[in-house]
């Protein structure tokens, strides 16, 4: 089976439409015969996409870092837990058990790891899509920002499509299965 990797918040927002739309995330990660591989947490839309996806009888992969186990902030009851020393080898760990990757809403941690993943894509080190799953035009002012990058030089318009922002999951599944990385930027002065 294959996996998704799911970055989210700790939090579920002051809108019941993001813990919604975790949910649906979690019973279409089943529904197309994927695994989840997330953060490892217990709380926020962390909790609920994975629960979702176990109230589903779905696979559940949590990678969490030594410290936030130690807080107890763990999900007791995946498939998989694994406890890394730090973020640079969780991010690492989730890349690597993943094929696609999904950013829910969140916060700056969240916006972290889902633009290091895509930037690991420009550069040639993954070959995972990079999703935002716009819930309720979550990321709308980012998308528009991403389209000013390339506007202004900084980003290929090639490279721009390859990143996706959804709040269609039929959507996504299409762009995850017709995916193909950007090709790598051939730099000049």
């Amino acid at each position: 089976m294959e996996n998704i990797a799911v970055y989210c918040g700790a939090a579920t927002g002051n809108d019941e439409i993001y813990s919604l739309g975790a949910k649906k995330l979690g019973q279409w990660i089943v529904e197309n015969n994927y695994g989840l591989t997330y953060g490892g947490g217990r709380y926020g839309l962390m909790g609920i996409v994975a629960n979702s996806v176990l109230e589903n009888d779905g696979y559940v992969h949590g990678i969490i870092t030594k410290e936030l186990a130690n807080r107890e902030l763990s999900h007791n009851t995946l498939s998989k837990l694994d406890i890394v020393s730090d973020m640079s080898q969780r991010k690492q760990a989730m890349l690597d058990d993943s094929v696609a990757n999904i950013a829910l809403p969140g916060g700056p941690g969240t916006l972290e790891e889902i633009s290091e993943a895509f930037s690991w894509t420009i550069v040639g080190d993954s070959t995972n899509p990079c999703i935002f799953y716009n819930v309720d035009h979550y990321y709308d002012e980012l998308a528009s920002f991403f389209d000013s990058m390339t506007a202004k030089g900084f980003m290929e318009e090639s490279t721009r499509k390859t990143l996706l922002f959804s709040d269609s999951l039929p959507e996504i599944g299409k762009f995850i299965k017709a995916y193909t990385p950007p090709t790598l930027r051939n730099y000049t002065k």
